[in-house]
């Protein structure tokens, strides 16, 4: 799990931290409308570095300042529900949701990995490939 803070200057080593991930978490700060305008930017950046089936999970973190908010919940929803990522809202602060998007994300990824490794019949497949084809190991004489 790495936390690359969303800060334009950690833009150039985020991009590595991508290949090979399961799962990325973009967290945007409900009380600040710019944070959520740069969801779509990030959003850009997963789908250019990232492994093409990385699941996403989009959750607006600080729930907790009501009075601060900025971005609605039903305006993020419906953005996530337009690219078919979950949403949810949490605040670190009080633990509200907070592991509900670890697991959502591990049933998420859990699922993924499921179904890449059925069988045709869509259950898990127990078969194991052994090629126990062996090439004949060419000797060679002489001393060069």
């Amino acid at each position: 799990m790495w936390d690359t803070a969303g800060q334009e200057r950690f833009r150039t080593i985020t991009s590595s931290y991508y290949r090979g991930a399961h799962g990325i978490i973009v967290v945007y700060d409900v009380t600040d409308q710019e944070s959520f305008n740069n969801v779509k930017q990030w959003l850009q950046e997963i789908d250019r570095y990232a492994s093409e089936n990385v699941n996403k999970l989009l959750v607006g973190n600080k729930c907790d300042l009501t009075a601060k908010k900025a971005v609605e919940y039903t305006k993020a929803k419906e953005y996530a529900d337009s690219l078919n990522i979950p949403f949810l809202e949490t605040s670190a602060k009080n633990s509200t949701n907070v592991e509900q998007a670890f697991m959502t994300m591990a049933t998420e990824i859990k699922s993924r990995m499921a179904s890449v490794q059925s069988g045709p019949t869509g259950k898990p497949s127990t078969n194991v490939n052994i090629n126990t084809e062996r090439k004949p190991v060419q000797q060679s004489g002489g001393c060069c």
